[in-house]
C-alpha cells in the first residue's frame, strides 16, 4: 500500500495520458475541442515556474554552510558534480546517436513549421544569459538569466551573515510554499495532460506511441548500465575493488529507499547512514549529501538529453551538431540544479531548454511524458550516484580520514 501511495501521483498522471490517447484515436478529430484544458494547465505551470525557480535556487545557495573546509570541499565537490552530470549525459548522446529517434517519429508539416527558429544567434545568446530590466527576469522566456540572478541572491545572502537571516528564512519559506503551489498544480496533470495528449493524438496519430516505446527503452536501458557499470567505476576510484565492495554492500538501502519513495530528498537520511560504511568522512557527508540531493542528478541528466532528442526528433530538427550539443551539456547540467529532489520534479527542466532553443510550448508535454515514464529509474540514479560522488570527494578532501574509515569499515 505505501508502494502505491508514493507513486500515486505518477499512476494518475500515467492513467490521464492513457484516457486521453484513448480519446484522441476514438474521437480523431473531435477530441481537438480539449486543446483549451491542456492549454489551461501548460499555462499554470509557465506561470508557477519563475517563483518556484527564483526561491528554490536562492535558498539552496544561502543554505550553505560547512565550517573551515567549506571551500576546498565546494572546490571539489564542483568538480566531481560537472564530471558526473557531464558523464552521464554524454552517455546518453552515444546511445541516441546509436538508436537515433528520429526513425520512430512521423514528422508532420506543422511540426516543422513550429520547430523553424530554434538555432540560437549571438543576440540571443546573449538575451539567454542576462536581461536589461529587472521586471523581465519574470518572463519564462528568460529563465536561464533568472537561474544566474538566483544564484546571485542564494550567494549574497550567505556573505550577508546574521544580518541576512531574515531574509533567508524568507527564501527558505518561499521555497517550501512554492514546491507546494507546484505540487498543487501538478494534482491537474492527469487532466490537463490527458487532455493534451488527446490532442497530440488526433492531431499527429498514434504512431506517437513509437516515440516513447523506443524513447523508454533507451532511458531505462542507459541508466541501469550507468547504475551498474560507472557507479563502480567511481567506487573503484575511491578505493580500489574494496571501494567497489564497501559502496555496494552499503547501498542496498538507499537504493531501495530512492525507488521505493521515488525522492531523492528522502533517501538522504539512507545515504547519511551507508556513508558511514563507504568510508565517507562525517564532514564530506554533512555537506555533500544534502546539498546534492537536492542538485546533483545523474539520472535526470539523463533524463534530460531523452527528453531533447525527443523533441528535436518531433520537430524534424537535427541533435547532432556542435553547437546544439554545446548548448544541450550546458541545459543539462542546469536542469540538475533546477529540479527539486521530489517525485516528478522535473517539470521545470523542460521549460528551460524549451526556452534556450526556442521550441513552441507544444514541446512541454512530449518532454514532460517522457519524464514521467523514466521518473523511478532516474530517481535511483539521482539519489545513489550521491554515495557515489561523495567517495570520490572525501578521497580527495580527506585523505586521511578515508583511509582509516576504509580499515574500520573492512
Amino acid at each position: 500500500m505505501s508502494w502505491i501511495k508514493n507513486y500515486s501521483s505518477m499512476i494518475w498522471l500515467i492513467a490521464g495520458i492513457i484516457a486521453g490517447s484513448i480519446i484522441g484515436i476514438v474521437f480523431g478529430k473531435q477530441a481537438e475541442v480539449l486543446k483549451p484544458i491542456g492549454d489551461m494547465f501548460l499555462n499554470l505551470l509557465f506561470v508557477a515556474v519563475i517563483p518556484v525557480v527564483f526561491f528554490c535556487i536562492a535558498s539552496a545557495i544561502a543554505n550553505l554552510n560547512g565550517g573551515q573546509k567549506l571551500t576546498r570541499i565546494m572546490v571539489t565537490m564542483t568538480a566531481v558534480f560537472l564530471m558526473t552530470i557531464l558523464l552521464a549525459a554524454i552517455v546518453t548522446m552515444i546511445a541516441v546517436w546509436i538508436f537515433p529517434v528520429h526513425q520512430h517519429v512521423t514528422v508532420t508539416a506543422e511540426m516543422m513549421k513550429q520547430g523553424e527558429g530554434g538555432k540560437l544567434t549571438g543576440e540571443q545568446i546573449t538575451q539567454l544569459f542576462t536581461t536589461g530590466e529587472f521586471y523581465q527576469l519574470l518572463s519564462r522566456k528568460n529563465m536561464l538569466a533568472m537561474i544566474i540572478f538566483s544564484i546571485l541572491i542564494g550567494f549574497a545572502t550567505l556573505r550577508s551573515g546574521d544580518k541576512g537571516e531574515p531574509f533567508r528564512k524568507l527564501l527558505d519559506a518561499g521555497a517550501e510554499v512554492f514546491k507546494n503551489v507546484f505540487t498543487l498544480i501538478m494534482k491537474l496533470g492527469p487532466l490537463g495532460l490527458g487532455a493534451y495528449f488527446a490532442y497530440q493524438v488526433a492531431v499527429f496519430g498514434p504512431s506517437l506511441f513509437g516515440t516513447y516505446a523506443h524513447a523508454m527503452g533507451i532511458g531505462y536501458g542507459v541508466s541501469i548500465f550507468y547504475y551498474l557499470v560507472f557507479y563502480s567505476l567511481f567506487a573503484f576510484i575511491a578505493g580500489g575493488i574494496k571501494g567497489i565492495k564497501r559502496y555496494w554492500k552499503n547501498n542496498i538501502i538507499p537504493s531501495a529507499t530512492a525507488v521505493g519513495t521515488c525522492s531523492s530528498i528522502a533517501t538522504i537520511p539512507a545515504n547519511l547512514e551507508a556513508a558511514k560504511g563507504m568510508g565517507i568522512s562525517d564532514t564530506v557527508a554533512g555537506i555533500v549529501l544534502p546539498l546534492f540531493g537536492a542538485l546533483h542528478k545523474d539520472g535526470s541528466s539523463i533524463s534530460s538529453i531523452l527528453k531533447m532528442a525527443v523533441v528535436f526528433a518531433m520537430f524534424g530538427k537535427s541533435f547532432n551538431s556542435p553547437d546544439i550539443i554545446l548548448l544541450a551539456l550546458g541545459m543539462t547540467v542546469l536542469v540538475s540544479i533546477v529540479e527539486g529532489g521530489i517525485p516528478n520534479g522535473g517539470y521545470i527542466g523542460e521549460l528551460l531548454f524549451i526556452s534556450a532553443y526556442g521550441f513552441p510550448p507544444e514541446a512541454l508535454p512530449p518532454a514532460i511524458i517522457i519524464g514521467t515514464l523514466i521518473d523511478p529509474v532516474a530517481t535511483l540514479l539521482n539519489a545513489t550516484g550521491d554515495t557515489a560522488a561523495a567517495m570520490i570527494i572525501s578521497k580527495f578532501v580527506e585523505k586521511d580520514t578515508i583511509k582509516h574509515h576504509a580499515i574500520t569499515a573492512d
